[in-house]
């Protein structure tokens, strides 16, 4: 007998390595039925919370969790989520129970506002601590209609700062850090008063370039004029100033992130979005630099060596500054500025490790402080109530290669049918590529890794858990909670109703000055 059992015990061990037990299915939980109503006001709500954090800066997945978070809240547990890069559509199946419902939002416009991402996602942590549904919509028209940050003027002023603080990381001297200032202040109004013609981005990056080529190259002349103090201006710190002013408002840590996690339709549209941004920016600079040589005004090639990093110093005080000056552009608050200049001072010490002390390229080095910042970013971002994209897109940008991207258009502008000239070009920009996607994936990765450990430290489990099984269910399908339902009062004053033809009143679209 005992001859008979071992077999059975060897295929019988054999058959639970290969397959799985049919009786160990997951249980089904109980489900609570919610009236239509109630339902479609709760898909509402966080359908509209989901496209304004999609519309000023937060990724796909963050954007779709907390839509998530806010259905799971009031009992709605078979949401569908689907967010591309202009819409966000909330599906509810009702379990069998009711008719499907489907709601589906259009993102109109798409600007960074971190302040106001704040906002939103501290609204979503209340309504997970039980704040009803009404206090929770009225709380988030209220958000809704806050205005950005900062006036106009002060974002300018930030703008030129960035400028400044690009040409101190490069050790200038004090008239240069003048003239990068104002070089970069000329940007800045440019951009601003075309965004106000309503001139397509594309066409804005051609114009910005514009006015930074013919701001250098003025400077330039004046110095070949023998006018003092102009003779000594490095006009590559002035281009380079200009092209990291344009290149911060472009969220290439987000589209990053949204092609890592799986979101294509996003990620591809983001993508698509900074790489026509970046061409205008391109296009702009070869007209500019093309049409100056025709005049006789071309910009000399600068070394390497010409272009090198200033003290060290200077260098963390300018990465800092910088860091500062993208938070305000971005209408990040105060405790969003703190966390980012302290980010930025960590990024550029891994930085300053990897590359001079132990001599690792410089890709390489960019990659190690942007995984470093993004992982300690988004650890702490939790725990001090900052959306951790806010963070570290500001702590990226002094690491953004602006000096690479005009010593490779200039040499392709230069090249007059040398190969050697070309290919010293073509290493250019070939660099200034392999760093910025060193950027964009040490700053998603730092962000994935520190994600765990952030939901650990805010008291939360990583991975949603089954309710236990009730003792009388049976046939591993969980008895359905009945939860009764009474009618919610609303002040009409404060609810905006549509039209009577309008199927969906909760989902009409509210006019641009509401």
């Amino acid at each position: 007998m005992n001859a008979d059992r071992a077999p059975r015990g060897l295929f019988g061990g054999l058959r639970r390595a290969l397959w799985n037990d049919p009786a160990k299915r997951r249980m089904t939980e109980q489900m609570p039925i919610i009236d239509d109503r109630v339902a479609q006001m709760i898909l509402d709500l966080a359908m509209r919370v989901a496209e304004i954090m999609l519309s000023i800066g937060a990724s796909a997945k963050e954007v779709t969790l907390a839509a998530l978070r806010i259905t799971h809240a009031y009992g709605l547990k078979s949401v569908h989520v689907d967010v591309t890069f202009n819409s966000v559509m909330l599906s509810d199946h009702r379990g069998g129970t009711g008719d499907p419902i489907t709601l589906m939002r259009v993102v109109r416009s798409a600007a960074p506002d971190h302040a106001k991402l704040q906002r939103m996602q501290a609204l979503v942590n209340d309504i997970e601590h039980g704040m009803p549904l009404n206090e929770a919509t009225t709380e988030f028209h209220a958000i809704r209609r806050i205005p950005f940050h900062y006036r106009p003027a002060v974002v300018v002023l930030a703008q030129a700062m960035l400028g400044l603080a690009v040409a101190l990381m490069y050790g200038a001297g004090w008239f240069t850090i003048v003239l990068a200032l104002l070089a970069s202040l000329a940007v800045a109004l440019t951009q601003q008063g075309l965004a106000k013609l309503r001139i397509p981005l594309f066409f804005n990056q051609v114009g910005c370039a514009l006015v930074l080529v013919v701001f250098v190259v003025a400077v330039t002349w004046l110095g070949w004029q023998g006018v003092p103090l102009f003779d000594d201006v490095l006009p590559t710190v002035l281009m380079a100033s200009g092209i990291v002013l344009m290149l911060a408002g472009l969220a290439v840590v987000g589209a990053t992130q949204d092609a890592i996690d799986g979101f294509a339709l996003t990620a591809g549209g983001r993508l698509l979005d900074l790489a026509v941004m970046t061409m205008g920016l391109v296009v702009g600079i070869l007209v500019g630099l093309e049409s100056a040589r025709r005049l006789g005004l071309g910009l000399p090639l600068p070394s390497e060596t010409v272009v090198a990093f200033g003290a060290p110093l200077g260098h963390a005080v300018g990465s800092l500054l910088i860091a500062v000056a993208v938070a305000i552009i971005n209408g990040a608050s105060t405790s969003i500025i703190l966390v980012s200049g302290a980010l930025s001072t960590v990024a550029w010490a891994g930085w300053y490790l990897l590359a001079t002390v132990l001599g690792l390229p410089g890709f390489a080095a960019v990659f190690g402080g942007a995984l470093l910042a993004s992982f300690i970013g988004s650890v702490v971002a939790d725990r001090l109530a900052v959306p951790s994209i806010a963070v570290t897109t500001a702590a990226m940008v002094p690491m953004v290669p602006g000096t690479a991207v005009f010593r490779g258009l200039l040499g392709l502008v230069s090249v007059d049918g040398q190969i050697e000239a070309f290919m010293h070009a073509f290493d250019s920009l070939f660099t200034a590529v392999m760093t910025g996607i060193a950027l964009a994936s040490g700053a998603t990765l730092g962000i994935m890794i520190g994600a765990p450990l952030r939901l650990r430290l805010g008291d939360r489990t990583v991975a949603m858990r089954s309710k236990a099984r009730p003792a009388t269910a049976a046939g591993g399908t969980a008895a359905f909670e009945v939860v009764r339902t009474e009618p919610i009062e609303h002040e009409l004053d404060e609810i905006p109703v549509a039209d009577t033809a309008d199927p969906h009143p909760l989902t009409k679209p509210y006019e641009a000055g509401e």
